[in-house]
């Protein structure tokens, strides 16, 4: 089995050749019928690197979204609606400037991955945020889109990784 950083330059090159903007818009269409949801009211969103499912059609959606933002190991909830201003972080990744809340009141989770297997283990960028983060919050209901060819059935994984609830894959 290769190691993470092997794995994550072979997802990483993989996604450049699949069609993202279709395959988001699929998984868009697909989230919005799941009951998990449809019964969410307050949903937090990753946004999107370039070649990553982007999801951010759903904040047309009636409900609460927020927007991840790296302070030291940890990710603070942001609010964000559609218009709302965004900076570049030290990861290169948009995030909201409105100031963090509690993530108590989140229903819902989608954690970005470059791979995720069988038993729901994700590869991300090697940060740990959101294995940290689903440490800190284990009730709150995870979710991971992955385009079917980075569906795997075994990812490395060690100690500190967490698993999502629920894999979305097309």
């Amino acid at each position: 089995m290769d190691n993470k950083s092997d794995l994550r330059v072979k997802a990483k090159e993989l996604r450049k050749s699949l069609d993202i903007n279709i395959i988001s818009a699929k998984f868009v269409e697909i989230i919005r019928k799941e009951n998990f949801y449809k019964k969410s009211k307050n949903i937090l969103l990753f946004y999107p690197l370039k070649y990553e499912i982007n999801l951010l059609s759903l904040l047309e959606d009636d409900k609460n979204f927020y927007l991840p933002k790296v302070n030291g190991n940890d990710l603070l909830i942001c609010p964000y609606k559609i218009g709302d201003k965004l900076e570049k972080s030290n990861f290169s990744i948009n995030e909201p400037c409105a100031s963090p809340v509690s993530a108590d009141n989140i229903d819902l989770v989608f954690v970005p991955a470059l791979m995720v297997d069988n038993a729901k283990y994700r590869l991300g960028y090697g940060g740990g945020f959101y294995d940290r983060f689903m440490e800190k919050y284990p009730d709150i209901l995870t979710v991971s889109p992955i385009p079917k060819e980075l569906f795997v059935k075994e990812l490395p994984h060690d100690i500190h990784d967490k698993s999502v609830d629920i894999v979305i894959s097309c």
